[in-house]
């Protein structure tokens, strides 16, 4: 399978920029993930890649062959693009096999050829014995497999997916994500994946290209998205964060404003006025008596509110005049407690005056 080559890619409708100057390259068989809120262009980048959009600038090419470039533009029907889209598009009128059919027919497949094709696209994707079902006698993770088998049926050179998972309820969500990963893998397809969940890119992708308001903020592995964000903005929307501003008092210290206390912090701080953001899990909530491990920051904080989910408890606690987040095993915490956080646990951004708009939600000031 060809890699993918995005360009200086623009597109403009009217006065509005929805892509600015997108540059990026999907190696071969990579499953590479667009992701980010609403609007942020990630469709838009699909759209333009499966020739369903023009771009206003930029180049496109797939292996050896260029897509969009000055004075070139190739339609879609000559790129050889597999794309399943957020509705599934299945026509109800015809069976699971005559779906499949379609996209066949159109580049004139022989009959005898058609039937093979069918069949070994329903294997792979472990619908067999369904191909005279019509639409409406599938479930909605059927019809999905049925909308990747279509789109795998004529060997594409590339898969798109436009938050194919999106229509399923929670618990189907999760087995169809197992499935289609293991899926890609064992086709070595070239993949690009949308979507607006921030589990769904991180359990999947090789790679993520988080993206915002037609920038790409951000590309690398899912643990680099997660564990080094590049700003605040990423942290924000990939997991959940708590963000803390202050100032710099030392090369590898910060004054934090809600306590007044003093933090170290993994890298030497900018000057001047800084955001310090910190994962819920890497807070440690300690037992009454245990000394924090040594280098960690020791903060104090009391409790607010608690939740169990499950696998862990979800503690709102007030530090100083903020409301943070702590994800712990230990249930029926109270009043005050300790938390300590390695410095390398706190993520440290400039501060620009206002948080992005996802981290800005994230900070509530105790009443």
């Amino acid at each position: 399978m060809p890699e993918v080559k995005v360009t200086h890619l623009s597109k403009q409708f009217g006065d509005n920029a929805v892509l600015r100057d997108i540059s990026f390259t999907i190696a071969d068989g990579e499953f590479f993930t667009l992701l980010g809120p609403s609007g942020c262009g990630k469709s838009t980048t699909l759209a333009c890649i499966a020739g369903l959009e023009r771009p206003t600038r930029g180049s496109i090419a797939v292996g050896s062959s260029t897509f969009v470039d000055t004075g070139t533009f190739v339609p879609p029907e000559g790129r050889n693009l597999g794309m399943v889209f957020q509705s599934y598009a299945l026509w109800p009128h015809m069976t699971v096999a005559r779906n499949l059919a379609m996209p066949l027919k159109i580049r004139k497949v022989d009959r005898r050829e058609q039937d093979r094709l069918i069949a070994d696209a329903l294997d792979k994707v472990g619908l067999a014995g369904l191909s005279d079902r019509f639409p409406h006698q599938l479930s909605g993770g059927q019809q999905q497999r049925v909308a990747l088998a279509r789109a795998l049926v004529y060997s594409p050179s590339v898969l798109l997916l436009d938050e194919p998972l999106s229509n399923l309820d929670a618990k189907l969500r999760d087995q169809a994500r197992a499935w289609l990963k293991r899926l890609q893998t064992e086709l070595g397809i070239t993949t690009v994946y949308v979507t607006h969940d921030q589990e769904e890119a991180l359990a999947l992708s090789d790679r993520i290209a988080v993206m915002s308001r037609g920038d790409m903020v951000q590309i690398g592995t899912p643990q680099d998205i997660y564990e080094r964000p590049a700003t605040a903005e990423v942290a924000a929307f990939v997991g959940r964060c708590n963000f803390l501003t202050g100032a710099t008092t030392g090369p590898r210290e910060v004054r934090l404003d809600c306590t007044g206390q003093t933090i170290t912090v993994p890298d030497t701080a900018p000057g001047g006025p800084v955001t310090v953001a910190i994962r819920p899990e890497r807070l440690e909530i300690l037992p009454p008596g245990r000394a924090a491990p040594a280098g960690a920051n020791v903060l104090t904080a009391e409790v607010l509110t608690s939740s169990y989910v499950g696998s862990r408890h979800e503690y709102d606690l007030r530090l100083g005049d903020h409301v943070i987040q702590a994800e712990t095993s230990r249930p029926g915490l109270t009043g005050e407690v300790v938390l300590a956080v390695e410095p390398a646990a706190c993520l440290l951004y400039p501060a620009t005056g206002a948080l992005p708009e996802d981290a800005a939600a994230l900070v509530t000031t105790a009443q």
